[in-house]
C-alpha cells in the first residue's frame, strides 16, 4: 500500500476511529486501527467488538492499494506532530513507513487477517433521518440513561421508529427524557413497520462525533441484533443492548392538576443558585409553588441555606412544594429549546412532568426533604 495524505485530513479521521479504540485489551488487534487503499480512497476501520466505525479520508492520492493494521496511538502521535502539509503512508509486510520531507518513522503492525471485518453499510434502509435532527434527539435524552445498573437495558437508549415518526428514550429509573422528531425519506412512503432498538451510550455519542454535517441524511438499518448508521463517507455499526426497556409510556404522569410554566432561563438560575448551599449528604432543593410565584430553598448541616425567588409565567392549582434534585432538573432545561417549559405537578411524593413544546418531555421522581 502506498499513499500520500492531507495530514489535517488524517489527523481529523484518526481522531474519529481513535474514541472506539481500546486503549487497554489482551487482544494487540484492537489496539489497531485498519488502513484500507482502495478505488483512489482511503478508508479507516476501527471496532471495541461492540461499536466499529468506518470513515473516508479526503484529500489522499492512492499510488497503490492495500491494506494495513497499525497501532492506532502510535500512528496518531506522529501524524499529529508532525509539522508537514502531506505525509506519505507505505506498508511493506504489516511494516508502515510513515515520511514526510525531513522525517521517516517504522511501526510494525498486525496481520490484517485477524482484524474483525470493517463495519459495512448493505441493503435498504429501515429509514433515513437528517443528522442535525438525529443528534438533537440524542442530545436530548442521553443525558438521562444509565451508568450503573444491574437492569442493562437502562444503561442504553431506546430507539423506537413507527412510520415517519421516531422516538427516542432513556432513564436510569430516577429520571426520564423522551424526545420525538421525523423521519427523512424511507423506502417506502407507505412502510407502517415498527422497529425498535435500545443502543449503547458508547456508540450515540460517537454517533454525535462522526456525523457532524447537520444537512447530510444518515441511513439507519437494524437487523441481527445490530444497528447501522451510515453515509456515503461513513459508517457506525452497534451491537444492541439486550433486555426489555421499561414501559416508559406507563411512567409518563397524566394526573398532574398544578401547572406551572416558567422563563427557561430564569427557572434555570434560580435552580442554579439555590444549589450552591446543597451537598452530596443533602442534595435537594424544595420548590415551593403558589400563585404568587417560585420559591426555591435549600439546606445543608454545617453549610446553611438558601432562598432563591422567582417570576412564574403563570400558574395553575393549588399550592404545591416538593422536592428535586436540583442537576437533575438543570440537565433538562440545558437541552430545552424554547423559552418556556411547563412544570406539571400532583403532589410532594408523586413525578413531576416538564414539556417543551410537543416533542420534549423528562419526567423526574421528587427527593424526600426533612
Amino acid at each position: 500500500m502506498k499513499v500520500t495524505c492531507d495530514r489535517g485530513a488524517l489527523v481529523e479521521s484518526l481522531t474519529l476511529v481513535g474514541g472506539v479504540v481500546v486503549a487497554r485489551t489482551p487482544k494487540p488487534v484492537l489496539r489497531c486501527v485498519k488502513l484500507s487503499a482502495q478505488d483512489g480512497l482511503l478508508f479507516l476501520a476501527s471496532t471495541d467488538l461492540e461499536v466499529s466505525v468506518r470513515v473516508s479520508t479526503p484529500r489522499v492520492e492512492v499510488t497503490e492499494s492495500g491494506e494495513a493494521l497499525v497501532p492506532c496511538d502510535k500512528l496518531v502521535q506522529i501524524v499529529r506532530e508532525s509539522v508537514d502539509p502531506t505525509l506519505e503512508l507505505v506498508v511493506e509486510k504489516d511494516v508502515a513507513h510513515i515520511r514526510g520531507p525531513d522525517s521517516h518513522f517504522q511501526i510494525y503492525g498486525q496481520a490484517v487477517s485477524d482484524f474483525p471485518p470493517d463495519p459495512q453499510f448493505t441493503g435498504d434502509p429501515d429509514f433515513q433521518i437528517n443528522a442535525g435532527q438525529l443528534s438533537q434527539l440524542i442530545g436530548k435524552t442521553i443525558f438521562a440513561a444509565a451508568r450503573e445498573t444491574s437492569r442493562y437495558a437502562m444503561n442504553g437508549v431506546l430507539l423506537e421508529r413507527e412510520g415517519k415518526k421516531l422516538t427516542v428514550v432513556a432513564t436510569d429509573g430516577r429520571r426520564l427524557a423522551l424526545a420525538k422528531g421525523d423521519c427523512g425519506s424511507i423506502k417506502d412512503s407507505a412502510d407502517t413497520a415498527k422497529h425498535a432498538a435500545i443502543i449503547p451510550t458508547k456508540a450515540l455519542h460517537m454517533l454525535q462525533r462522526l456525523f457532524v454535517d447537520a444537512d447530510q441524511d444518515v441511513r439507519v438499518r437494524i437487523a441481527d441484533n445490530q444497528i447501522v448508521f451510515g453515509t456515503d463517507q461513513m459508517v457506525l455499526s452497534s451491537n444492541l443492548v439486550e433486555g426489555n426497556f421499561p414501559p416508559y409510556k406507563d411512567v409518563v404522569p397524566k394526573d398532574g392538576d398544578r401547572k406551572a410554566t416558567l422563563n427557561t432561563e430564569i427557572f434555570a438560575r434560580a435552580v442554579r443558585r439555590a444549589a450552591l448551599l446543597t451537598t452530596e449528604e443533602s442534595k435537594g432543593v424544595r420548590m415551593a409553588f403558589t400563585g404568587d410565584g417560585l420559591t426555591i430553598s435549600s439546606r445543608a448541616p454545617d453549610l446553611g441555606e438558601a432562598e432563591v425567588r422567582a417570576d412564574v409565567v403563570s400558574y395553575e392549582g393549588e399550592p404545591v412544594e416538593i422536592g428535586f434534585n436540583p442537576q437533575f432538573v438543570l440537565d433538562a432545561l440545558k437541552v430545552v429549546d424554547g423559552d418556556e417549559v411547563v412544570l406539571d405537578l400532583k403532589a410532594a411524593n408523586k413525578p413531576g412532568l416538564m414539556r417543551s413544546g410537543s416533542n420534549f418531555l423528562y419526567v423526574v421522581m421528587p427527593v424526600n426533604l426533612q
